[in-house]
Parts: C-alpha cells; sequence; structure tokens
C-alpha cells in the first residue's frame, strides 16, 4: 500500500521547499526504495541552486546544537551529530568553530557532511581537506552529502509508519517517547517490507556510474554535452594504454547533459557493478567548437572489492584544460 507524506514530512528530510512539493507531487510512494529513486531525480535534476542553498541552511554547524522551525528536523540533526559531539574536547570543538566559520566566509553556506557515526577528528579533517576546493566543486560535494542525509531520513519516516502500524494504540507521551527511541533505533536498520514479492531487484537508488560536467571558465553547469559509458572486453591482465582496438570497448549506455550539467542513466540499475575497466567519454568538442579538446575520456578501473560502490565521475572543463576526481 502506498504511504502518503506531508509536505513538511519531506522538508523533515531536506529544507528546500522545491524538493518537498516535488516529493509530495511525485507520491505516494510505495516502498522505501521508490522514494529514494524520486529523491535523487528531483534533487539532481529539478531543484535549482537556489532550493539546494535553502536546503544547506536549514542545516546547523557542525557541532552546534540545532534550531530548526521543524522540531523533527532538529531531533534527527541531533542525533546525526551524537558522535562527533561525544568524541569533542573543548579544543576540537573551537577549531571546528573556527573551521566552520571560514568555510561559510569562503563558499557562503555551512559546511555539510553527512555526520552519521563520525567522530569529530574525521568531520574537521574532511572540511580541511575540502576548504581548498573550487566554490563551483564544492557545491556539487554539499549536494552530494545533503542527499546522503536525506536518504537516512527518508529511511527514518518509512521505519516510523512500520513500526506504528505494528503496535497497538499508546498513551500520547508513550507514543511520543517511543518515536524518538525507534529514530535513533532504525538508523543504520534494513528497511524491511512487508511483501518480498514486491521487493524491488536492486538496492541501490541511483546507477552504479554517474557523471555531470561542470564549465569552470562560464562558471555554470555544462548542458547538452554527449555522453557514452564504455566497458573494456579484453581479458587480458595489464594496462590498455595505446590499445585503439574500438571492438574492445563495449558501449553501456550514452545520454545528453540536462540544463545541470547531468547526464542520463548511462547504466542498468545493478546490485554489483561488473569488476573490470570503464571508459566514460564527453563530446566536447561539439560542445565547445573553439576548444582545445575534441573530446575527453577518462578512463578508470572497478575492482572485485567495489562492486557494490558507487562510482560519480565529474568533468570540471574550461577551453584549454580539463580535470575529474572520483566524487562519492
Amino acid at each position: 500500500m502506498a504511504i502518503e507524506f506531508s509536505k513538511n514530512d519531506f522538508i523533515s528530510c531536506c529544507g528546500s521547499t522545491q524538493f518537498a512539493e516535488q516529493m509530495v507531487a511525485t507520491g505516494p510512494f510505495a516502498t522505501y526504495d521508490e522514494a529514494v529513486v524520486a529523491a535523487n531525480d528531483i534533487w539532481f535534476n529539478k531543484v535549482d541552486v537556489h532550493g539546494w542553498l535553502e536546503a544547506f541552511a536549514a542545516h546547523p554547524q557542525i557541532g552546534q546544537n540545532p534550531s530548526h522551525k521543524n522540531p523533527t528536523s532538529a531531533q534527527w540533526s541531533k542525533g546525526e551529530q551524537s558522535t562527533a559531539l561525544a568524541t569533542a574536547t573543548d579544543s576540537t570543538l573551537q577549531e571546528l568553530y573556527e573551521w566552520n566559520s571560514r568555510y561559510k566566509q569562503k563558499f557562503g553556506f555551512v559546511f555539510l557532511i553527512f555526520a552519521s557515526g563520525r567522530s569529530t577528528p574525521e568531520i574537521l579533517s574532511e572540511l580541511k581537506r575540502r576548504f581548498s576546493n573550487r566554490p563551483i566543486v564544492e557545491l556539487e560535494n554539499a549536494a552530494q552529502e545533503q542527499m546522503k542525509i536525506t536518504e537516512l531520513r527518508l529511511q527514518k519516516l518509512f521505519s516510523n509508519i512500520q513500526v506504528s502500524a505494528s503496535q497497538p494504540p499508546a498513551s500520547d507521551v508513550t507514543k511520543a517517547e517511543g518515536r524518538v527511541n525507534v529514530l535513533g533505533g532504525h538508523i543504520t536498520a534494513p528497511l524491511i517490507s512487508s511483501d518480498a514479492k514486491s521487493s524491488p531487484t536492486t538496492t541501490r537508488s541511483r546507477p552504479p556510474i554517474t557523471t555531470h560536467i561542470l564549465d569552470v571558465a562560464r562558471g555554470c553547469p555544462a548542458a547538452g554535452v554527449e555522453v557514452l559509458l564504455e566497458m573494456y572486453n579484453d581479458k587480458q591482465p595489464g594496462s590498455v594504454f595505446g590499445d585503439l582496438d574500438k571492438d574492445k570497448w563495449i558501449p553501456q549506455g550514452s545520454s545528453v547533459t540536462d540544463k545541470d550539467g547531468r547526464s542520463g542513466q548511462l547504466m542498468k540499475m545493478v546490485n554489483d557493478l561488473s569488476p573490470g575497466v570503464y571508459r566514460i567519454s564527453f563530446n566536447t568538442g561539439k560542445y565547445n567548437p573553439n576548444g582545445f579538446f575534441p573530446f575527453v575520456s577518462i578512463v578508470f578501473v572497478v575492482k572485485e572489492s567495489q562492486k557494490t560502490e558507487h562510482f560519480h565521475v565529474p568533468l570540471l572543463l574550461s577551453p584549454f584544460s580539463f580535470s575529474t576526481y572520483r566524487g562519492s
């Protein structure tokens, strides 16, 4: 049976009004997995930068008490930061406060990270590492972290509904206390569907390999760029450098980037990504005929131990240079 959540429920998960309204319009959702797929599509393809910034602003700085107008979101923020607060000292809290201030002054929004289960030293180390990023890169990082938080909170919504449906009526006080305890206990618990036959064939919320392109010269996403994903089909071990045999590269999927610089689905939704060598190519010459690169190809390896991981391969492009990294 589909579950219908309110706009306020979705704002508790993500502080963007655009996101909440789109989720209400897309729902109701029969399962958590359905909601996560919709949430990723809405957040990355339909919510604009103003919506992203609104969501970022709904978070307290790491190490500070939440002061949300939304009490559910405030409670969840407190729980998600519990490990960080438990491992903090006066000196690390002061250092965290100072780096948070520097970060916000440089980028214009709070430092955002999926804090659940992370210690203060871990968070502080990541904050310092990301501080050197360019603003357009850090905007993307923050958006990725927001989606991780959103997925966790959506799980809490569905977990709370399941528990409420399976428990007998209780007093108002017992309900309020039980709700907080249940949410805390379900932070990392997997959602179990009441109908095993209707469970999805994959537990992923997005394809195993994704990409987007940022035009750093213009300071905006690169729209309309053709993208091709291929896998190397030679069983021989070793490097494929210099191998131009196109028959050994098997197409996995192709797409064109949208207004946010994001490609569509480049491959099937599978639980386990086939280990091997992959190549993702961008038709940069068509996007910018006056640029130096007619096309850009990025080759990377997926190891056996990484087959359940997500590989996000962004491209930072300018007319005469490009760079990439493995995002989350």
